[in-house]
């Protein structure tokens, strides 16, 4: 008698977005130690996961326009399913920016961890300094190099982003702060001095937010990504709102 398929199941993957972060240390591995606050956003990316047995696993990653490229064997969602030991075909339908420091990636490889039915952040840091927060999601503090979460009360938030068509490495941010001695940002991210450094045309996304909003935007994460409290609609911006945990 021939084995009933497995039905494919859809993922949700919310984008993450840090709303503070403060550089506290490094630690003699070169890992730098934070303390910040994130959130989940309800906006992300959406995963399709066939469970197969038969062969090895397969990962394609599709944008909005439905152009699907298949990855090799060093992306999240692959390490991911080698973590837990399962073998799946799964489509990731992106919706979140690379490069652009809403975790993308990170968010991708704690929805399979969830699927598999792993809560460990231990685990999860071992993918990805972001992937243990996007483990649990909602809202938290997150001290470490990123696997200590304290979740916080849920607070219902708007935001509105804009995500410049810039890729901003994080390892070349952290460099750059080290490079920089250290300094402390004056809006709540300590990383953003150090961005603007490795990608001095942010200043320029930063500068439209303010003059469309009034407000004085501030840098998610390492970047690229520059957000502001409140809903102001307007061509290239997303207006976003926290999620709670899964």
């Amino acid at each position: 008698m021939s084995a009933v398929p497995v039905e494919p199941v859809r993922l949700f993957a919310p984008a993450k977005l840090t709303t503070s972060l403060r550089v506290v240390g490094v630690r003699e591995d070169g890992y730098h130690l934070i303390d910040a606050e994130m959130v989940s956003l309800d906006f992300g990316d959406s995963l399709l996961v066939a469970p197969d047995t038969g062969g090895p696993s397969t990962v394609t990653f599709a944008d909005p326009a439905g152009n699907g490229v298949s990855v090799g064997p060093n992306d999240l969602v692959t390490r991911a399913l080698a973590m837990v030991g399962r073998q799946a075909t799964v489509q990731v339908e992106k919706v979140i920016a690379a490069g652009a420091g809403l975790g993308g990636g990170s968010s991708d490889a704690a929805a399979i961890l969830h699927w598999a039915g792993i809560t460990d952040h231990h685990d999860a840091v071992k993918l990805g300094a972001d992937v243990a927060f996007c483990l649990s999601g909602g809202r938290a503090r997150v001290r470490g190099i990123g696997e200590q979460i304290a979740p916080l009360p849920f607070e219902a938030r708007t935001f509105t982003l804009v995500t410049p068509p810039v890729l901003c490495s994080t390892p070349a941010v952290y460099k750059a702060w080290d490079e920089l001695g250290g300094p402390m940002g004056e809006n709540g991210n300590d990383l953003e001095p150090a961005a603007l450094v490795v990608a001095p045309e942010l200043a320029r996304w930063r500068d439209g937010l303010a003059e469309a909003t009034g407000l004085r935007p501030r840098l998610a994460g390492s970047g690229s990504t520059w957000f502001v409290e409140g809903s102001f609609p307007g061509v290239g911006r997303v207006v976003a709102h926290t999620s709670p945990s899964r």
